[in-house]
């Protein structure tokens, strides 16, 4: 069984108040977890089910009838939360990959929230109690299945804590929250960006992207990504208006340019391929 999942909008900045709950966001993907009847199912937040990537995860005994809200995320060793690790395991569909990266990179489910309990639909109750039925549930808490902690009024303080050990942000809900299957401003998350300057080498032909390189440790470029994100009609019109002296080359789907215009971009992190991972443009930089 599949409800929707409640999605947050975007705070610019962190802020504390004692009608909201913080809890650390996860670098996963959103899940919804259906145990009913003794049969267990996995749903992305579009409704997709990948039950089948995680055979860890429907091994569990659910003691009861319940519907999670919560993110599967891979924990390396050292205990951090790795998203290509996730986005490997998501995408696996045969059944020897499946059970090699099980061992290799075994998923955890982090709950926030449940939506169903024994017969009953918990979405018209505040959040505050529906973390009370959460916490008296049969939840079989172990290494797969844990429920995220959470503090009090005291976001500022998560946010700096959450920034020095590199994660990827922090939720902010609101206390007396219903569960609502839409984006609510009574959920809330801040990212921890990390901010880059780069050069933008290139542009695609067809849709729109721009490509950007940074400099190596030896103060050559090197390419870092493309920029999709962030950039308005006043920039685009801007980048368009003085790139084409700097035309230096093309091939089928992509124009490259001299280096000469620099950018500011925001990114959540590094991919180990050494790429911005979704860099949002910010602004252009002197």
């Amino acid at each position: 069984m599949f409800i929707p999942p409640m999605l947050l909008e975007t705070a610019q900045a962190p802020f504390s108040d004692p009608q909201f709950i913080y809890e650390p966001k996860f670098d996963g993907h959103r899940a919804i977890l259906s145990s009913i009847d003794g049969q267990t199912r996995i749903y992305t937040r579009h409704n997709n089910e990948c039950s089948q990537q995680y055979p860890e995860l429907l091994s569990v005994p659910f003691g009861e009838d319940m519907i999670l809200d919560g993110e599967i995320v891979c924990i390396d060793p050292a205990g951090a939360v790795d998203f290509e690790s996730i986005m490997t395991r998501f995408q696996a569909r045969r059944t020897d990959s499946i059970n090699r990266l099980m061992g290799q990179l075994p998923a955890t489910y982090i709950v926030f929230d449940i939506l169903f309990y024994q017969g009953q639909d918990l979405r018209s109750l505040s959040l505050m109690e529906r973390k009370e039925v959460l916490a008296a549930a049969a939840l079989p808490v172990n290494r797969h299945i844990t429920m995220v902690p959470y503090i009090e009024g005291a976001g500022e303080a998560l946010y700096a804590d959450i920034c020095s050990r590199s994660m990827e942000g922090i939720v902010c809900k609101r206390k007396d929250s219903r569960y609502v299957s839409r984006r609510s401003p009574s959920w809330q998350k801040v990212i921890n960006w990390t901010y880059v300057d780069v050069w933008v080498t290139g542009f695609r032909k067809d849709e729109f992207g721009w490509l950007v390189s940074v400099e190596d440790g030896a103060g050559r470029l090197r390419p870092a990504g493309v920029i999709e994100l962030g950039a308005n009609q006043d920039h685009k019109r801007a980048f368009y208006g003085v790139a084409k002296p700097l035309v230096i080359g093309e091939d089928k789907n992509n124009v490259y340019l001299q280096p000469a215009i620099r950018a500011k971009v925001k990114t959540r992190n590094w991919t180990k391929a050494g790429l911005l991972r979704n860099p949002v443009f910010v602004d252009f930089a002197v």
